[in-house]
């Protein structure tokens, strides 16, 4: 069952990938998602179907587009299979599990945010805010667990979690504001919820990494040259990373903490 479920996790991850790519090019743009169809942006001639399959397509034209012969970004295909990774890692992490849907939905926002944060420095709004209402509900059902045990106690752990993480980064923003945006608060409360449902543990270690991997990358790009002290670094990519660690580890490294302690 759960070999079953990795795979088909992979292929519905493929083809979300494919959506996401429309979505991290047209929402910071503020362009429908849904109209007009996918086009070559060089000859603007319309993605047929046999061509839109993810990842096989661009292989198949060979990175370009099959009416003008202009190349087409590798970066479309390894959204598409970084999806497709992510989203089956997730299945076998999770194995059968009412808190799947949940965590797939994370990953699919957190590849869009992570890439519209590296390209404009901007966390959407489309994209952050309706994933309140989305995340509580899917982890609602988690909670709930149909068939199973309810676990009402992680879902009020969520809700504590979003307003203590929002409340962290907001007094971050007031104090230092150059440091980060109010795009970054808005998320800290949707990666809050998630921390928050999976233990204190998670919430802690959640948070104590995106500032740990975004100070590290900081100083490996002002030691490099790249940037300067007062460059403008994104730091959306770190909290998405930093959610991920303490969701898959932050319990047991939290455990291990309180024991050395």
């Amino acid at each position: 069952m759960t070999a079953l479920l990795v795979v088909v996790a992979g292929i519905v991850g493929l083809a979300i990938g494919s959506f996401l790519n429309v979505v991290i090019w047209r929402v910071p743009r503020g362009e429908s998602v849904a109209h007009p169809p996918s086009a070559c942006p060089r000859c603007g001639h319309a993605i047929r179907s046999r061509d839109n399959v993810p990842v096989l397509s661009w292989l198949l034209l060979r990175g370009r587009c099959r009416d003008c012969g202009n190349p087409i970004s590798a970066r479309y295909p390894i959204v598409e299979a970084a999806t497709g990774v992510l989203f089956a890692a997730t299945a076998w992490w999770t194995g059968p599990s009412w808190v799947l849907p949940a965590l797939l939905y994370l990953v699919a926002i957190s590849v869009a945010l992570a890439l519209i944060d590296l390209d404009t420095k901007r966390l959407p709004n489309a994209i952050v805010l309706p994933s309140y209402p989305v995340a509580f509900a899917l982890l609602t059902l988690a909670s709930w667990n149909p068939g199973g045990t309810p676990d009402w106690a992680a879902l009020v752990r969520a809700l504590i979690g979003a307003a203590v993480l929002y409340a962290i980064y907001l007094v971050t923003v007031v104090v230092y504001p150059a440091g980060m945006g109010f795009g970054d608060v808005k998320l800290a409360g949707v990666l809050g919820l998630y921390l928050g449902w999976f233990g204190w543990g998670a919430l802690f270690v959640g948070w104590f990494s995106a500032f740990l991997f975004g100070g590290i990358f900081s100083v490996a790009l002002l030691f490099s040259g790249r940037a300067g002290r007062k460059s403008g670094i994104p730091f959306g990519p770190w909290m998405l990373l930093g959610a991920a660690v303490g969701i898959v580890l932050g319990e047991a490294l939290w455990s291990w903490y309180l024991a050395v302690l």
